[in-house]
């Protein structure tokens, strides 16, 4: 298996116990849709298959899992912080009307205040919330993607219209 082949699900944070349990934080963002029999640890640039035995999934994007063979926290510490993927065919298929905030990338950013900003470039998933990320006067501009923030999302014509804090666009630019 390549890894062109594979989506990323996620990476191998710790141990747990002394009989090999893994604890995997998800990046995937619903991890509950994804089958899990068997996921490709990276491994020195190659690919390498582990059967799981046995999985809880957290609330909080991460899951507990025992693979086969790995009987042994010695074992499991071989494998903390490779990073595993599951082959394209088991990516779950979205819904056409199925809409995510990281599909608001290349989305154009029009604040209330200062105008328009520019096209979000990336977009950063942390624990609580997503931060854009706009170039803005030769400066990249971050802010948090929330319902407090967002006046509207406009799918159609690509545009999405905030009303962010007075000072924060200053932050950036220093102004």
């Amino acid at each position: 298996m390549k890894i062109e082949d594979c989506f990323y699900i996620g990476y191998i944070t710790k141990t747990k116990g002394l009989k090999g349990e893994l604890q995997v934080y998800f990046e995937y963002e619903e991890p509950e849709d994804l089958v899990l029999d068997s996921v490709f640890a990276e491994i020195n640039g190659k690919l390498v298959p582990f059967f799981i035995s046995k999985h809880k999934l957290q609330n909080n994007n991460t899951g507990n899992f025992y693979f086969d063979d790995i009987d042994t926290i010695e074992k499991a510490e071989s494998l903390i912080r490779k990073k595993l993927y599951l082959p394209l065919s088991l990516k779950p298929v979205r819904e056409d009307d199925e809409f995510l905030i990281t599909d608001l990338k290349g989305f154009i950013v029009h604040d209330e205040t200062a105008g328009e900003l520019g096209e979000i470039i990336e977009i950063h998933e942390y624990p609580q919330q997503y931060i854009a990320v706009v170039p803005y006067k030769f400066n990249e501009v971050m802010f948090p993607l929330n319902d407090d923030l967002i006046v509207e999302i406009d799918e159609e014509n690509g545009i999405l219209r905030v009303d962010l804090p007075e000072g924060l666009i200053d932050l950036y630019i220093g102004e």
